[in-house]
């Protein structure tokens, strides 16, 4: 019998083709009308998890099977 996928670690995170782990920056989706371009921008993309992954894959691995 496999294990529960956490949904909350599951919605946070995506795992990539070659396995990396990547997230979403925090603050985006609203009050974002006082901020500057830059940093509207500097938002928009993606970071990689560099600490913690073998952690995180584990839980959200049941969710792939």
């Amino acid at each position: 019998m496999s294990g529960k996928t956490r949904k909350s670690v599951a919605k946070r995170f995506k795992i990539t083709k070659n396995k990396k782990l990547m997230y979403r920056l925090p603050h985006q989706n609203h009050l974002n009308a006082k901020q500057t371009g830059d940093e509207k921008r500097a938002k928009r993309h993606s970071k990689r998890v560099e600490t913690e992954t073998n952690m995180v894959r584990n839980i959200i691995e049941f969710k792939n099977m």
